[in-house]
């Protein structure tokens, strides 16, 4: 009989993180858990409840508090399930910070940071572990991740880096904001640009270190770039939306990475968008105007 398997979603209780929420819980098993987490108490009870009584809905569905911002939360969540079961099946790192294109960029860079970046690299350092064989770690970035996008000063801070040196240039670059010389730097101005780059690069630094094991025991751990999505978070950003996708179509093409019986070894590490990997040197930095945040 094999042991139930035990899902997490972080950003889970509306958008994006609760269709990928919805989808485990209809594609898994009656003895899967499916943890959907946020930080508003009422917020995830709620929704964790509607999730549970949609149709089709086959796996437990529990909502957890989870404030991604607070690294001993996100420490201490990999320590009960390690300790109640012994490891976990499947995390999908979500949760992002909604910004404004009104809002000073500065002035919410610290929220921002905390939460794509310090927070993936808490659950990464904090969930890798505990990923049981044939288990998926991946976190939501997007196509804005691959190294191009940021000025070529900026690329030695990233390429071939260890975690130890992204969370080194992550801290540099919240320190150059704060002393006003990111832009002088070659940092641009939008947060989502270099913080997507380095989303994807601790990906690559976890996933160089354990390749050879995890594809062994067809565990997978990338980024993934879900495409534009129709969320409060994203639509600001926009002015045309007739290719968006909604938030349950937007999870399909992540929930297939999650439940595929096997692991391409082309896809391991990567930042997967629709299935393909896509080439870490690739994009080009974006000219001031543009305001994108999630293609």
């Amino acid at each position: 009989m094999n042991a139930p398997r035990i899902a997490l979603v972080t950003g889970a209780n509306q958008g994006l993180g609760r269709a990928l929420v919805e989808g485990l819980a209809a594609r898994m098993s009656p003895d899967d858990l499916v943890l959907l987490t946020g930080r508003s108490r009422q917020r995830v009870a709620d929704a964790a409840a509607e999730v549970a009584q949609l149709p089709g809905i086959r796996g437990r569905v529990q909502g957890r508090v989870l404030d991604v911002t607070e690294t001993e939360a996100i420490e201490a969540l990999a320590g009960e399930l390690q300790s109640q079961y012994g490891g976990v099946d499947v995390v999908i790192s979500n949760a992002v910070a909604r910004v404004l294109p009104e809002e000073s960029q500065a002035a919410r860079a610290d929220e921002f940071i905390d939460v794509s970046n310090t927070a993936t690299h808490a659950i990464l350092r904090s969930f890798g572990p505990l990923l049981r064989p044939g288990g998926r770690l991946l976190v939501v970035a997007s196509s804005l991740g691959t190294l191009g996008h940021l000025d070529a000063r900026l690329h030695h801070l990233f390429d071939g880096a260890s975690l130890e040196q992204v969370e080194y240039a992550v801290e540099s670059w919240r320190s150059a904001i704060h002393q006003r010389t990111a832009e002088e730097s070659g940092w641009p101005r939008w947060l989502n640009v270099p913080s997507k780059v380095a989303q994807v690069a601790a990906v690559r630094a976890v996933a160089a270190e354990r390749r050879a094991h995890d594809l062994a025991t067809g565990t997978l751990i990338a980024s993934v770039c879900p495409g534009m999505v129709d969320t409060a978070t994203s639509r600001p950003w926009f002015s045309d939306y007739s290719q968006a996708q909604s938030p349950s179509e937007a999870a399909q093409a992540v929930l297939d990475l999650v439940l595929a019986e096997h692991v391409d070894p082309a896809l391991y590490g990567e930042l997967i968008r629709f299935g393909k990997a896509l080439p870490w040197y690739g994009g080009t930095p974006l000219v001031e105007q543009d305001r994108i945040l999630t293609p």
